[in-house]
């Protein structure tokens, strides 16, 4: 994949990220509307989702990338690969998530990712960081019951400060009962994960489940 020069960090909080992005008609995106959907919330460079859709063809797979030029690069080979069941979006997660969310038919919405996030370690920054009450309460009124939340990084204060989000959720329980998976769930991993290990440095990785009992987005009609 032939990679652009693209800033490292983006500031979520700037104004041109607050606009949120329109949902596309998802009958054009995907040749299967009916797959069950897998999100991955700061796709980067989006190789991880790529090597996912093809792994996994019954499944549909959407990456949201704050970096416009990461989103380009991906959409570009995404195309090169003739995948229907995978597509990228250019919007700031924490302004386009509900709308985005909202737009999907009901049920579809099983798995999301959200990996190696930035951890924006300056105290002044912590308001930057993607994973936000406010984020975990929309999954949890879309996502489907029984639906996971995979999350992992190489630092392990903002693992723990993920898993943390999600356990203050009533909807979201934690799969395991040590504190970190030992592997990756998936059969594919990000560009990070992989030079992490090759480091010989640990990935810190949480799953969590949707639960039944604090109900769900499973009432609603589908159309």
């Amino acid at each position: 994949m032939a990679r652009v020069r693209v800033r490292q960090h983006v500031n979520p909080l700037n104004r041109r990220y607050q606009v949120p992005v329109p949902p596309p008609d998802w009958r054009e995106i995907y040749a299967d509307l009916t797959q069950p959907l897998h999100l991955d919330i700061g796709c980067g460079w989006g190789v991880f989702l790529l090597q996912m859709a093809e792994e996994q063809p019954d499944w549909n797979f959407l990456g949201l990338e704050i970096r416009k030029p990461l989103v380009e690069t991906a959409i570009a080979e995404r195309d090169k690969s003739q995948l229907a069941n995978l597509h990228y979006l250019f919007c700031n997660v924490n302004a386009s998530l509900q709308s985005l969310l909202e737009s999907l038919p009901p049920n579809r919405l099983q798995r999301v990712s959200i990996q190696f996030p930035d951890p924006w370690f300056k105290n002044r920054h912590r308001k930057r960081r993607v994973v936000k009450p406010e984020l975990v309460a929309d999954l949890a009124a879309h996502l489907a019951e029984g639906g996971e939340v995979f999350l992992q990084s190489d630092v392990e204060k903002i693992a723990r400060e993920m898993c943390d989000r999600f356990s203050e959720n009533p909807a979201f329980s934690k799969t395991h009962n040590s504190d970190w998976l030992p592997e990756n769930p998936f059969p594919a991993a990000t560009d990070r994960e992989v030079a992490t290990l090759e480091q010989g440095k640990p990935v810190y990785r949480a799953l969590y489940i949707r639960d039944k009992e604090t109900g769900g987005p499973g009432d609603k009609e589908e159309t």
